[in-house]
Parts: C-alpha cells; sequence; structure tokens
C-alpha cells in the first residue's frame, strides 16, 4: 500500500469532522452513536475554528489520491488536558485502513512536527478497552493519569 503523509491543508480541514466521528472508540458488541454525537460541545473543542490558532497542526494519510487518515493537535481542554502548554492529540483512520501501520507513520510525523515547532510534550486521552493504547505506548507514551475506562497518556518530545 502506498502511503503519503503529510500536511493538511486548510480546504480539508471540514474533513476532521468526519475523522472525529471515525475517532470515536465502539466497543466490540455496542451499537456506533449517531453521527450528530459530533455536535456536543465536548466533542466540538477538537474541530470547531480548526486552523485560527498557531497551535492547530494536523497531517493527513492518503492512499491512492483518497484521504484515509488525520492526525491533528492543539490547545485545547479536552479530554487528554494536561496544561495550556501541551497540545492535545486526536488520531483517526478509516476502519478498512487500520492494521497496516499507517497509524503509526502518522503519529510519528506528528511528533517529529511538534519538535520541529518546540514544543516539549503532547498529551491524549484514551479508553482503556482501545486497542490503540498499545500502539501509544510502543510508540513511547507514557501514562500520568487513569481511571477506571481511560489513560491520560503522554509523550515527551
Amino acid at each position: 500500500m502506498d502511503v503519503t503523509i503529510r500536511e493538511m491543508q486548510k480546504q480539508e480541514y471540514p474533513l476532521l469532522d468526519n475523522f472525529l466521528y471515525e475517532a470515536i472508540f465502539v466497543p466490540e458488541g455496542i451499537e456506533s452513536p449517531p453521527k450528530t454525537i459530533i455536535t456536543s460541545p465536548e466533542l466540538q473543542v477538537y474541530v470547531e475554528h480548526f486552523g485560527e490558532s498557531k497551535d492547530d497542526l494536523g497531517l493527513t494519510a492518503e492512499v491512492d489520491g483518497k484521504i484515509v487518515g488525520a492526525v491533528w493537535v492543539r490547545i485545547m481542554n479536552d479530554y487528554g488536558h494536561i496544561d495550556d502548554k501541551t497540545p492535545s492529540l486526536a488520531i483517526s483512520l478509516y476502519k478498512e485502513y487500520r492494521g497496516f501501520g499507517i497509524g503509526t507513520a502518522m503519529m510519528k510525523e506528528i511528533l517529529a512536527l511538534l519538535k520541529s515547532h518546540g514544543y516539549k510534550q503532547v498529551s491524549l486521552s484514551v479508553q482503556k478497552a482501545n486497542y490503540a493504547a498499545k500502539m501509544y505506548l510502543k510508540i513511547g507514551f507514557e501514562i500520568v493519569k487513569e481511571n477506571e475506562e481511560e489513560y491520560i497518556m503522554v509523550y515527551y518530545l
């Protein structure tokens, strides 16, 4: 599979709504929530006015000219919030493109981009049952907080 990871273009920012929905972890046997769930304030914080802050950075993964994944960061008061200097990360891939290493490649690219912009760390929140939690640990994220359902992880750049 020929994958290109590149900076997200301004005209592609509206795609973040789709990727936000795809990023919602749905455990096996549970019905997916309606797409309208992304209009809730606690999820809109990930995408609303994206690109208007210097701290908004995003990359896309493209296969055969089709955008199949996105990783983006911004400083926001979300589930993975650590402090007002640490960007929070969101990543998403369409289901049929998972398991090919694309997510790992996107993560490595965004971490390098953040480091080149002078950030010291990046955080994220992930449900413990989500298979992606293992990928984050393997890449080098550390668990800094947890509750019954999720981990808050930090990667030190």
